[in-house]
């Protein structure tokens, strides 16, 4: 089946006042999410991400730009579902099981369909045994597990999840994993933001990347970095550097240790080779980026 846009932001930008002046949070930021699309959001803390999934909610309204769903404008027939950091969006005097009939019901769903689905997600979720205490005696990390049940109990079309696996352990982290990737198959969008580049990874079908609250990335696919990076090297030499070479390599800004250099960048290799000679080389070696480098050097810029 040929994947569909579903969600289209177009030149999205907000901005706050504060005692500093004018804070732009969001600027001119343009993203799409395919059906059945994961899409990894990613930032540094205060680069724009929690405010761009407000916005992409309905949450708040932006100052500039467009949201589409499925071709309109807020739609509201569409299921769109948002777990924010911090706020689960619980009640707190309804047991575990009440929570998720209510919201259920008020999504759609009839009562029994809310209740069976509710079973399904505490199995999955490992809550079973909590169904009938009241949230607020549930523990940080069980209250988040709830939360993400919450936001999937109608089955989104749209899911936004910021932060979804804190407070949540290793296993139930898993859980909620391998739940993402049932809603993934069932056709349902999804953007998730989080610290634990691990799970953006394991996740993503694709990762944009915000910094300062502009999109300065937006097409990496985790599963081929070396597509999205330019080559680094790595040169190791047989005798040591001396300080007259170790000046010339420093202005290139590569790292120097006594017999190696690194962060050869691929227009930089052959220059560098000349600029060694007549040492002896040991061993030239190209680096492999992995994730954690690759969202850094966006993250950061």
């Amino acid at each position: 089946m040929e994947s569909s846009v579903v969600i289209i932001a177009d030149n999205i930008s907000k901005r706050y006042k504060s005692a500093e002046g004018t804070v732009n949070a969001v600027s001119d930021v343009s993203l799409t999410i395919e059906s059945g699309e994961i899409l990894g959001f990613l930032g540094l803390n205060g680069a724009g991400k929690t405010t761009m999934i407000k916005i992409l909610a309905g949450l708040i309204e932006p100052d500039e730009g467009t949201i589409e769903i499925n071709g309109s404008k807020r739609n509201s027939k569409l299921k769109v579902s948002a777990l924010l950091e911090g706020h689960r969006n619980l009640y707190w005097r309804l047991s575990v099981m009440e929570n998720l009939e209510y919201f259920g019901v008020l999504r759609g769903l009839s009562a029994k369909a809310a209740r069976q689905r509710a079973y399904e997600l505490l199995d999955t979720f490992n809550l079973t045994d909590k169904a009938g205490q009241y949230v607020q005696k549930l523990s940080r990390g069980m209250q988040q597990r709830l939360a993400v049940c919450v936001a999937m109990v109608h089955n989104p079309q749209v899911l936004l999840l910021d932060e979804p696996t804190l407070g949540i352990d290793f296993d139930n982290t898993q859980a909620l994993v391998e739940s993402i990737f049932k809603l993934k198959e069932q056709g349902t969008s999804i953007l998730i933001t989080t610290h634990e580049l691990a799970v953006a990874e394991k996740l993503s079908d694709r990762v944009a990347i915000i910094a300062k609250g502009q999109l300065v990335a937006d097409d990496i696919k985790p599963k081929s970095l070396h597509q999205n990076v330019q080559d680094i090297y790595q040169l190791d030499l047989g005798d040591d550097i001396d300080d007259e070479l170790r000046a010339v390599l420093a202005e290139l800004k590569l790292d120097i240790s006594d017999r190696k250099v690194s962060g050869i960048e691929n227009e930089q290799l052959y220059k560098v080779l000349d600029l060694v000679n007549p040492l002896p080389i040991m061993s030239l070696t190209k680096v492999v980026p992995d994730f954690e480098k690759v969202f850094l050097s966006y993250a950061r810029s």
